[in-house]
């Protein structure tokens, strides 16, 4: 049965999700996971198999399907420099 590890609540959905993990300082992108996804707060969980497949993915245990470049922005900085005006 399902519930939520964030808000409690015991209502989810079945869903294919993307996730970005880092990787010691390199971002890799994981598409199309399946995932249970919290009814309430949209928390994702993944089963242990799924889980335990994903790392071995990210761990470059399996080849990329293929790159792309990833615009990266930084808070912190953005926050700064709107308090300076």
């Amino acid at each position: 049965m399902f519930v939520c590890a964030v808000c409690g609540c015991k209502e989810s959905r079945s869903e294919v999700v993307d996730e970005v993990f880092k990787i010691d300082e390199e971002y890799v992108l994981v598409e199309r996971i399946p995932a249970e996804v919290c009814s309430r707060c949209g928390e994702q969980s993944f089963t242990l198999e799924t889980a335990e497949t994903v790392r071995k993915m990210v761990n470059k245990e399996a080849t990329p399907t293929r790159s792309i470049e990833m615009r990266v922005f930084q808070f912190a900085s953005m926050e700064i420099s709107n308090q300076v005006t």
